[in-house]
């Protein structure tokens, strides 16, 4: 028994561990993964976009229907990262899940992700904050999961 809780406590550490590196999610990592990448996971898009973001040109890369991942409505992936002084088109910069009601709720993003570093609310809506790069929104009784939003690693801001 003791034996058992050991592994499942090893387990639990070597998965946190991987979590703090960076947020990602279905092999995509922003700031590192490319439209190579994506293509290559989940195939081609519904639908692309195009569209100004800070005077620069970034394109979205939306799967919907029978194109989106297995429990997601829509899954949004823009690219475009601005990196220091370089601008890189072809760099993920925001992976957007919208998972379809009842897949994820409070307790299986704890699980996953552990306890957020922060928690807000935005116009009603309950908010998780990860230094790793995840955004998550609830619904307004703060259960169910509406959007999961995977940006690269975001430093706690200094008060």
């Amino acid at each position: 028994m003791l034996l058992r809780g050991l592994r499942l406590t090893l387990v639990c550490l070597a998965f946190v561990a991987t979590v703090t590196e960076a947020a990602d999610w279905g092999g995509i990592a922003p700031g590192t993964s490319t439209k190579d990448t994506v293509q290559k996971i989940f195939g081609a898009p519904s639908r692309t976009e195009q569209k100004k973001l800070e005077g620069y040109d970034v394109s979205d890369w939306v799967y919907e229907g029978p194109r989106a991942p297995g429990g997601v409505v829509r899954m949004t992936i823009e690219f475009g990262l601005l990196a220091g002084q370089n601008f890189k088109p072809d760099i993920v910069r925001v992976l957007r899940l919208d998972p379809a009601p009842g897949v994820f709720n409070r307790r299986a993003i704890i699980a996953g992700w552990g306890i957020p570093y922060a928690a807000g609310r935005e116009e009603q809506t309950p908010e998780f904050y990860y230094e790793e790069g995840l955004l998550v929104l609830f619904d307004k009784q703060g259960w169910n999961v509406e959007r999961l939003v995977f940006t690269p690693p975001q430093p706690r801001q200094k008060p």
